[in-house]
């Protein structure tokens, strides 16, 4: 593959941002999604799912503090509204308001030099910095480039840098392989069938939740037969669109989650496949007659493989 250096600052329209605040704002999320947020530090974020009893994934989250008593979840904007209405059915008498923050806060996108130059140079994932009057969280790295992001009030001038196109930020959140959960796969999917497992964005030694049972029972009964896949094709793909095995061509071997045009051409995407199905043979995107899908080594070892 050819090598895209990113560096720059992407404006990210497509996300949104839920907070919850109150002195149980994080106990209150430690309840209902599938990260500790109880022991959330000033210095960590989370990448988290919210689940439905049968562990599928609603929503998925990057999570951090904003303040002791404030947590900020940025999120797929379009399943902001259903997400906010669900989490709130929750509270109850829990001491936690949750309200749409996106308004009142900008988000941005850091890549490349941009990014070392404003975390440093080896930041951990799912790490928290102070950065030009908000909070920057270090994401996975796509193609060995870093990557963040930032959030801080609309009006704060943010972090400066080189601008960087939404369209390449994107790509390099497909190179990530670290799946942002949108409206067409919202309910598709356990969290392990997009290795969140294997990105920080499971913890097993947690309390309940809902869908933990199911969630547990995947991991170590043996029962998941898809994971998440990196694949190119030369067509265009888009989430929710199926993607078929040549050994059974009347129904699709697995979805697509997440996908960005290649600056190099066709189309790079994040897909969940049965694993059988990624094993060897033909895969189409769309039909059986599709174009031809071709499966890239993911950027980061699966749980059962460490």
């Amino acid at each position: 593959m050819t090598f895209f250096a990113l560096d720059g600052i992407a404006p990210l329209p497509h996300l949104g941002v839920i907070r919850v605040a109150g002195e149980e704002a994080a106990s209150f999320l430690h309840n209902q999604l599938t990260q500790d947020f109880a022991l959330l530090g000033s210095d960590q974020a989370r990448l988290a799912a919210f689940c439905t009893a049968k562990g599928r994934m609603l929503a998925s989250f990057i999570g951090f503090k904003a303040a002791p008593d404030q947590v900020l979840l940025v999120c797929s904007r379009d399943l902001l509204p259903a997400t906010l209405k669900r989490l709130s059915m929750f509270v109850l008498r829990t001491k936690a308001k949750l309200s749409d923050a996106t308004g009142e806060l900008k988000l941005l996108g850091l890549a490349g030099e941009t990014m070392t130059r404003h975390a440093g140079a080896t930041p951990t994932p799912w790490s928290r910095h102070d950065v030009a009057g908000g909070s920057l969280v270090t994401l996975y790295p796509a193609d060995d480039q870093p990557r963040g992001l930032w959030v801080g009030t609309a009006d704060a001038a943010g972090p400066g840098g080189p601008p960087l196109d939404t369209e390449l930020w994107n790509w390099g959140e497909v190179r990530s392989a670290v799946a942002t959960l949108s409206a067409p796969v919202s309910e598709a999917f356990v969290p392990q069938m997009l290795n969140y497992e294997s990105v920080g964005g499971v913890n097993f030694k947690k309390g309940c939740y809902p869908g933990q049972e199911v969630v547990a029972r995947s991991q170590f009964r043996g029962t998941l037969k898809r994971r998440g896949y990196l694949v190119h094709a030369d067509a265009d793909l888009a989430p929710g669109q199926g993607v078929f095995h040549e050994s059974d061509p009347g129904q699709p071997a697995g979805l697509v989650v997440q996908a960005a045009r290649s600056p190099a051409g066709g189309t790079d995407a994040i897909v969940s496949m049965q694993v059988s199905a990624a094993q060897g043979g033909r895969i189409t995107a769309g039909s059986a007659e599709g174009a031809t899908v071709e499966i890239q080594q993911l950027p980061y070892l699966l749980l059962d493989d460490i």
